[in-house]
């Protein structure tokens, strides 16, 4: 059950920080929120999972798992609202430029 929890957790972890690393790299509020949206909700989840499995069958572990639940519906639709708002008042798509 350890070594289960251990591998939710650093999987976690590694889509947190690829979603950080996106949200650094991506040159628009589009790609941007993106990497952020989907990154955001897979780290939290997995996250989450690997403290309810170290945690075991209890009433903690329900409450993360509706935790997770939320999460799962609540995240990408902020991203949704998000990106709509940023349509909406005007910004702009990157564009490439010529190439040389």
């Amino acid at each position: 059950m350890g070594l289960v929890a251990i591998i939710l957790i650093v999987a976690g972890l590694f889509f947190f920080f690829t979603g950080t690393a996106g949200l650094l790299r991506f040159p628009d509020v589009y790609t941007r929120l993106h990497a952020a949206g989907k990154c955001d909700t897979l780290g939290a989840q997995l996250i989450l999972l690997g403290i309810a499995v170290t945690n075991g069958v209890n009433l903690v572990s329900l409450k993360l798992l509706l935790i997770t639940v939320f999460i799962m519906l609540a995240n990408p639709t902020a991203t949704h609202a998000m990106l709509r708002a940023a349509l909406y008042s005007g910004e702009l798509l990157w564009k490439v430029g010529p190439k040389k």
